[in-house]
């Protein structure tokens, strides 16, 4: 239980079309594995967001629709002002289907074929697919090494900064002096930011989240991406949207939006879900927060428990533990092996995100399917370690 909230209670997601449960196969080979993988979680989203959707649902006419409009622009800037601090602009607020849509259409905004684009490393898996769809450079910078930041910043080919922040995998909170130095770096070799800030929502205290409108000049060439799906659970409902600095770029992005994709009729029940959460849902988000940190704790007790030499921290952000097991000594696939064909449990490897020897284990779910999870990921490493 969380805040009222009953985040123990077990919702069955077999047979719901349900990429983490119904088509683990997909990525580990073998069906019907205890799914510890793909960033949703396994609870229901805020009671206040179902009863707006029912609510609208109870309308019975799903038409084409807008996004452009008081309700959803005053949703976002106001959400940003209560939890950030930070003052949006609703004029600088777009829609998108998708985070990922945005990057894409960003960067064709941004850079052009065979420019660098520096990513910190070890990085989210969609940013490699992208950068190599569209035939940009990734230009990998090792988190924390500010002198390989500048160098690949400087480069005379170098255009975009993609900044995850919070970064993901490994939850780190970017710190005030980190995205100034970075901002700092941009402006001096004339590199544009997109900062993808989806998990922004889920830093945990006392590390605080700054989006990156607080750091990126007026006028500029940045733009924060986000949208509630990862916070709220709601990725299905698709629907995300941006805050774009340079006005020139923003009409570019709407423009191809509506002329050559053809995607500016918005997801209505994705507009309701997130008026619903960022108007009524942030005390259910505070109690998700917590249980999710409850279980991240849980995670690094058992670990240290049962390898001491691990020293696993919680993330920072989200519900995702980062865990480094290279002072083990266990191979990947070994390891991979092992908690498939003996555990049954798919758990994502951190070759997936450029770090072989991590593991990453979702414990976004409740506690119990996470006391599992970290149970076999101890019992394999002791076999094998």
């Amino acid at each position: 239980m969380g805040g009222g909230y009953d985040f123990d209670r077990t919702v069955d997601r077999h047979g719901t079309w349900c990429t983490q449960w119904d088509y683990v196969e997909d990525r580990f080979g073998v069906p019907d594995l205890l799914p510890f993988t793909i960033s949703d979680m396994d609870f229901e989203t805020a009671p206040e967001v179902l009863a707006a959707l029912r609510a609208r649902l109870g309308h019975g006419v799903l038409g084409y629709s807008r996004w452009r409009h008081d309700d959803f622009l005053s949703a976002v800037t106001g959400w940003f002002a209560h939890r950030y601090d930070a003052d949006v602009d609703p004029g600088s607020v777009v829609y998108g289907p998708s985070v990922v849509y945005q990057v894409s259409q960003l960067l064709r905004l941004w850079s052009e074929p065979g420019d660098g684009v520096v990513v910190h490393t070890p990085s989210y898996d969609a940013f490699p697919k992208v950068l190599a769809a569209h035939g940009r450079e990734l230009r990998g910078c090792p988190l924390g090494d500010d002198a390989e930041l500048e160098r690949l910043l400087a480069l005379p080919d170098t255009s975009v900064l993609l900044l995850c922040s919070p970064h993901n995998p490994t939850g780190h909170v970017w710190r005030r002096e980190e995205l100034e130095r970075m901002a700092a770096l941009c402006t001096r070799y004339g590199v544009a930011v997109i900062s993808d800030e989806i998990h922004a929502d889920l830093a945990h205290p006392p590390y605080v989240h700054r989006p990156w409108t607080l750091h990126g000049a007026p006028g500029g060439r940045w733009a924060v991406l986000t949208s509630a799906s990862k916070s709220f659970n709601i990725p299905a409902l698709t629907g995300s949207y941006g805050i774009v600095g340079d006005p020139e770029s923003r009409d570019a992005y709407l423009r191809a939006l509506k002329e050559a994709d053809g995607l500016s009729s918005p997801a209505v029940l994705s507009l309701v879900a997130h008026i619903a959460a960022y108007r009524e849902g942030g005390p259910w988000l505070d109690a998700l927060r917590a249980y999710v940190h409850g279980n991240l704790r849980m995670v690094a007790d058992r670990l240290e428990s049962a390898f001491p030499g691990l020293a696993f921290v919680p993330p920072e952000a989200g519900y995702l533990a980062w865990i480094d097991v290279r002072a083990l000594g266990v191979a990947d696939d070994a390891l991979q092996r092992d908690l498939i064909e003996r555990e049954r449990v798919a758990i994502m490897p951190g070759t997936t995100y450029g770090a072989p020897g991590f593991v990453r284990l979702n414990v976004g779910c409740p506690r119990t399917k996470a006391e599992a999870g970290v149970t076999a990921l101890v019992h394999s490493l002791g076999r094998l370690a």
